[in-house]
């Protein structure tokens, strides 16, 4: 888009941009308004993204990428380890190898930090590789400046746009939508209302997490969705991996109402079309969370293991439940006791989504995390 900005003739002012961010697709998702800041600074630039393929979706058909370079690495190694299909693997990476090479680039920048994403800046061509100080794995040496020093204490979108301003980029505000078509839009409607949605208030839960110190009980999301549909006109929608099916399956043998579940029935672009036709989105902390919160989706997030400091929901719309214990955040995959999580309390739940409903009823202020949103 045209920002009205005035380009400084004096800047570094690159045609061809390469943005390295492989994963995962809350990353992906954060990494959307550092590309919106660098388009609206360069708006003649062409930009290419390189993506792992699970998070493709979310930008792909973007309007200020020129081309989606994707790693299939888990693809490769999944079939190089089980099912040993070395020429199929060797040919698609000398396939990947020559598109990533295929231009060489004034900037590439490394948004991910890791020994998977420098070996590729590494062995694509630009003139500038740009990254932020205190990544893993020694991927700092496929720089070739020293790295962008951010406060990792702050959250990860504002990170990425500290190594904007290092690259001379100005901006008002940022777009960090995922982008949708008519096309998927017709397709999430389609869904809704074949399975019985006939309008109204829609609030999504995604009880699912990669690490199993995310979660919160079965139990207690379907004590919350009954609560939730006794006191507010709505359909409860439970949204998740084709894998997560079985949970959510357990969760509605326990509701008095039957929701609707479309864990795996969409695509990364219908699920953030279905979070923009939602009131809200009831969830742990996960990818689909920040897919929400882009799409404008008032979230109520369960916090535990993690900080929201750093990867909660951004925008002043949101609340982040904590139980309040004292050793989170810990970053623990694995934990005995789990209090973390455990102890968050339905009542505390459903006062925030009550919130949302009906703010001016309610006895208290909405608590925001971050007050820099879109």
């Amino acid at each position: 888009m045209d920002s009205g900005l005035k380009i400084d003739p004096n800047k570094d002012v690159p045609s061809e941009i390469l943005i390295v961010k492989l994963s995962a697709i809350g990353d992906v998702v954060h990494t959307l308004a550092f590309l919106d800041v660098l388009h609206q600074n360069f708006p003649r630039a062409k930009i290419d993204w390189l993506v792992e393929e699970g998070a493709a979706g979310i930008i792909e058909g973007h309007p200020a990428i020129r081309r989606v370079i994707i790693s299939k690495r888990k693809s490769w190694q999944r079939n190089l380890s089980k099912e040993r299909r070395f020429g199929q693997v060797f040919r698609e990476i000398l396939s990947f190898s020559a598109d990533l090479r295929q231009h060489r680039y004034d900037w590439v920048i490394d948004l991910q930090g890791l020994l998977k994403s420098g070996v590729l800046v590494g062995f694509s061509r630009g003139n500038r590789k740009v990254g932020m100080s205190g990544v893993r794995e020694g991927a700092w040496l496929f720089l070739k400046e020293p790295s962008v020093r951010v406060n990792y204490e702050q959250h990860a979108i504002d990170r990425y746009l500290e190594v904007a301003r290092y690259l001379d980029c100005e901006w008002d505000q940022w777009d960090g939508r995922i982008p949708v078509s008519e096309t998927n839009r017709r397709s999430v409607d389609q869904m809704l209302s074949g399975d019985g949605f006939e309008g109204g208030n829609l609030v999504a839960m995604n009880p699912m997490a990669k690490w199993e110190t995310k979660l919160w009980e079965p139990e207690l999301f379907a004590t919350l969705a009954d609560r939730i549909l006794q006191d507010f006109s709505c359909r409860i929608v439970f949204t998740g991996s084709r894998d997560d099916r079985p949970v959510m399956e357990n969760i509605a043998s326990n509701m008095k109402h039957r929701p609707l579940n479309f864990a795996g029935r969409t695509s990364l672009k219908e699920l953030a079309c279905l979070y923009d036709r939602c009131r809200v989105l009831v969830t742990t902390d996960t990818g689909p969370m920040h897919m929400a919160a882009a799409m404008g989706c008032p979230v109520v997030a369960l916090f535990g293991p993690t900080s929201p400091l750093r990867t909660g929901p951004y925008g002043s719309k949101h609340r982040v439940i904590t139980s309040g214990a004292s050793c989170s955040p810990c970053f623990k995959k694995s934990c005995r006791e789990w209090s973390c999580m455990r102890d968050i309390t339905v009542e505390s739940v459903y006062d925030a989504v009550r919130q949302v409903f009906l703010p001016e009823e309610s006895s208290k202020p909405l608590e925001t995390i971050m007050e820099k949103g879109v």
